[in-house]
């Protein structure tokens, strides 16, 4: 089964095109990763309650750090989810 992102969500490959939108756009952009990640979760299994909690803080430093030269350090791997989705890992 293919789960497709959110039309925002579809044109983000890194966080050099997340800094392409406008802020105005990231409440958006954090309403369709977390549907992205709940619709992955529903199909593949995993652990989603950390990556949910972690949405808009992950999107906010992609946004305004120098990712990936500036390193994110998470306290569980399930808080990742996010960033690999936005990181295309």
């Amino acid at each position: 089964m293919l789960i497709k992102p959110g039309e925002l969500l579809a044109q983000i490959n890194s966080p050099a095109d997340l800094k392409k939108f406008p802020k105005e756009k990231l409440v958006q952009i954090c309403d369709e990763l977390r549907q992205f990640i709940i619709d992955n979760v529903s199909v593949y299994g995993g652990h989603f309650s950390a990556s949910l909690g972690v949405v808009e803080l992950t999107v906010a430093l992609h946004y305004v750090l120098n990712t990936p030269e500036d390193q994110l350090v998470w306290d569980v791997g399930h808080q990742a989810y996010g960033h690999k989705i936005l990181t295309e890992r």
